[in-house]
């Protein structure tokens, strides 16, 4: 079996008392030394790596930066979009000090060497849930028998739609599996290159249901966590060595981005505003009902942003295990810590 724990040592959460007192400062506690340096000479760089083109997911980046919170840190913030190399392939080599990904991707990462740990989850639950028209008429795990569904033949991807349907008492052999024919969904079911895909909630279903007036159904995953696991995605990543080597830097960088996240859950709108004031190029009828969805989906509430748990780890790394996709002895108490939150 993988190495796991039941528990971690984590910082105390703030009550709600000291997380005002906290919002009422102009600096975050642990930038204070960096905000007084920034003062009299030049701020400090740090680069955050997207995992995608902008989007809701980091609201909470850029309302910080709009709100000059980095810069009141004594951080000079540099937002690197992805490229041919991966996000974690670059914290892992020290060309960047933090970055947006995901738990499926980070747990691979880890297996071939990567010096990646996660520190805080960005959406504490997993989003994800497969979309179809809803005239396909299907409304749980077992109707996607004799159906179609657009994928990128991952495994991971196919172990969790096989274990869904199975779990509800279909037989995932009878759900054909073919490629996806663009990367918008809503151009391959209006063109009925499949019945059913993977999306995000909080954009790809509010884009289709809420912006273009599609009639879909969802089955969200985080209906079936008897079935499947959930897991983080996206989170916050950094390396081990530049925790150890410049550990202020990251804790100050990640409590900004606490900030932004936990006013973006008590100001949607605000967030919304930010985002679309440094991507003008979103759609503000799609980018607004998404950050109103994503205050309720980012943690319980805001004092609790960031907080992973052993428990969500320790079965998504078990579900891996499971299906051959990590190995026996993967050190998942490694892989993850919430040492840089509070």
């Amino acid at each position: 079996m993988a190495r796991t724990s039941t528990s971690k040592t984590r910082p105390a959460r703030r009550t709600a008392a000291a997380a005002l007192a906290v919002l009422a400062l102009a600096v975050p506690a642990g930038c204070a030394g960096d905000a007084e340096a920034g003062t009299a000479q030049a701020l400090r760089p740090v680069s955050i790596v997207l995992d995608w083109t902008p989007n809701t997911n980091h609201l909470g980046l850029y309302l910080a930066l709009e709100k000059g919170w980095f810069r009141d840190a004594g951080l000079d913030v540099t937002i690197v979009e992805p490229g041919e190399t991966s996000g974690l392939q670059l914290v892992a080599a020290g060309k960047a000090d933090m970055v947006f990904s995901v738990a499926e991707a980070l747990v691979p990462a880890r297996e071939k060497g990567a010096d990646v740990v996660a520190v805080a989850a960005v959406v504490r639950e997993n989003t994800s849930s497969l979309l179809s028209l809803a005239a396909d008429g299907i409304t749980r795990p077992r109707d996607l028998e004799g159906k179609r569904y657009g994928g990128y033949g991952g495994a991971l991807e196919n172990a969790l739609i096989d274990a869904l349907v199975t779990c509800d008492g279909g037989d995932p052999a009878k759900l054909e599996r073919v490629p996806m024919v663009s990367d918008d969904p809503r151009i391959d079911l209006g063109q009925d290159a499949y019945d059913t895909t993977w999306v995000f909630e909080a954009w790809d279903t509010i884009r289709m249901r809420d912006v273009d007036g599609m009639d879909v159904a969802t089955l969200p995953f985080a209906d079936y966590t008897d079935c499947i696991p959930s897991w983080y995605t996206p989170l916050l990543a950094v390396s081990s060595t530049k925790l150890a080597s410049d550990r202020a830097l990251l804790d100050c960088t990640l409590d900004v981005l606490t900030r932004g996240y936990q006013e973006s859950m008590r100001d949607p709108q605000g967030a919304a505003d930010a985002l679309l004031a440094h991507v003008p190029e979103l759609d503000r009828a799609l980018v607004e009902p998404s950050a109103h969805y994503l205050a309720e989906h980012f943690a319980p509430t805001p004092e609790d942003w960031g907080v992973q748990d052993a428990a969500t780890w320790d079965a998504f790394v078990a579900f891996l295990t499971e299906h051959d996709l990590a190995s026996d002895d993967f050190d998942t108490d490694a892989a993850w810590t919430d040492e840089l939150l509070g």
